[in-house]
């Protein structure tokens, strides 16, 4: 006989439901402190959806069973519109075939190339940050980060292609459909308000402007017959096993797209809140200086230093448990079935709260405590593998998840290296979910020279 899945009154969701568009994670966590790790509620007070927070159903669904569970139409069909299809919003067949065409351009060999690139482009930050230094005024770290995160990723992928004026184009069009997806999600009755007051439509339109900047990267690539060491290039050059060819203009127009709205956000969020943390916690900042004297000294950072650079890496992995980038994702079951003697229906919505898994006391001593040494391989024995998952898991785990990685030790030793920051008192830090954990009012803090 099956168990029954706690519900989420409608009532109790509906009296929520300001809270819930305001900022979904105080009334998800009360909900998981009241129901426990696997509850239903309804979605905008109509459609039911299954929230949990046990790794060893999150990782049925996402792994020992991911066949039985496809991606919704949030991320298939809504995201999709502005960013294409990609491997971020495809399924089924066609995401596979994409997968195995595009994985061996991210293997490690590959992604040494780009540490220089990156390397160049956290030195080329430092005359804007030399200007903070100057003003000695606050600014907002998160817009820095978004900057830096912006200009790695591009760089990364089209090398010198795209120019500063595009670049800027780029971000602006991206925070602004991300934030417009958000409020569809959160706030489906406004849906005929965004159409009649032309909102919708000035999505579509810039989305179309970001992607005639893409593709005109693309096009000239290809009619240039030049070979540049970039993931451009990678895209350019992969082919399919059953029939020899490349990808169309449109499909790589896609995926590159992709990388940049997945690539930059993420980073640039997790680096953001890591300085947050930093500065906070000043002797983990002391340390990471420390290993970075011991493992490179003066010379330059090199590829193979960033796997000895072992306290820089718990650091990021700590600052992604508490302040995960993507913090909720979704699936809906193909086939009913039973999981831990709970029924689920066909086609219900799971809803894996990463947030909370990575908040769970059940799994997480301290879980609101900085503690980067609850990595270290002896404290991680024993522990549920998808009770932490800052890139996803099972065969979906972020494909650029080695990339973002050495991108934020990049940035963190290398700013760390040049300079101080200092956090601004009395200001409000709030992480707000939108597509990805951000914070809410910026993070304020002053910079100095070492």
């Amino acid at each position: 006989m099956s168990k029954e899945i706690p519900l989420i009154p409608r009532i109790t969701t509906l009296s929520n439901a300001f809270r819930f568009v305001k900022n979904p994670l105080p009334v998800l966590n009360g909900f998981v402190e009241e129901k426990g790790e696997i509850f239903e509620m309804y979605m905008g007070g109509f459609t039911k959806a299954i929230f949990t927070t046990d790794p060893e159903i999150v990782q049925h669904v996402m792994q020992k069973n991911n066949r039985n569970y496809r991606k919704s139409e949030i991320q298939t069909k809504m995201i999709a519109q502005f960013a294409g299809k990609g491997l971020l919003t495809s399924d089924g067949s066609y995401w596979l075939r994409q997968r195995r065409l595009i994985q061996p351009g991210f293997h490690r060999a590959k992604l040494a190339a780009l540490s220089d690139v990156m390397l160049k482009v956290v030195q080329e930050s430092w005359k804007d940050l030399d200007k903070l230094v100057v003003s000695n005024q606050p600014f907002d770290l998160s817009l820095e980060m978004t900057k830096m995160a912006f200009q790695v990723v591009a760089k990364s992928l089209f090398t010198t292609s795209v120019s500063d004026e595009e670049l800027i184009t780029l971000s602006d069009n991206i925070q602004e459909i991300q934030e417009y997806i958000v409020k569809r999600l959160r706030q489906p009755y406004l849906i005929p308000w965004f159409y009649l007051s032309g909102k919708s439509k000035r999505q579509f339109k810039i989305s179309q402007e970001s992607r005639a900047i893409i593709l005109r990267i693309i096009q000239e690539r290809r009619a240039s017959g030049q070979s540049h060491d970039d993931l451009l290039d990678m895209l350019l050059s992969a082919r399919y096993e059953d029939n020899g060819e490349g990808m169309t203009d449109t499909q790589l127009l896609d995926e590159s797209l992709i990388l940049f709205v997945a690539g930059h956000e993420t980073s640039a969020n997790a680096l953001a809140w890591a300085f947050y943390l930093l500065c906070k916690n000043p002797e983990a900042t002391k340390k990471i200086r420390e290993e970075y004297q011991e493992v490179v000294g003066n010379r330059k950072v090199e590829f193979s230093d960033f796997p000895k650079l072992k306290y820089t890496t718990q650091v990021i992995q700590e600052t992604m448990r508490i302040y995960p980038p993507a913090w909720i994702t979704d699936r809906l079951a193909n086939e009913s079935e039973d999981i831990k003697d709970y029924h689920i229906p066909k086609d219900r919505m799971f809803a894996i709260y990463i947030y909370g898994l990575h908040h769970s006391k059940k799994y997480w001593n301290e879980p609101e405590k900085f503690k980067p040494e609850r990595f270290e391989k002896e404290n991680m024995k024993g522990k549920p593998s998808f009770a932490y998952m800052p890139f996803g898991g099972g065969p979906r785990l972020c494909i650029g998840n080695n990339f973002a990685m050495m991108e934020m030790q990049m940035v963190i030793l290398e700013l760390l290296k040049r300079y101080d920051f200092e956090l601004e008192k009395n200001q409000i830090i709030e992480a707000m979910p939108y597509v990805t954990l951000q914070p809410k009012y910026g993070i304020k803090m002053k910079i100095k020279k070492r």
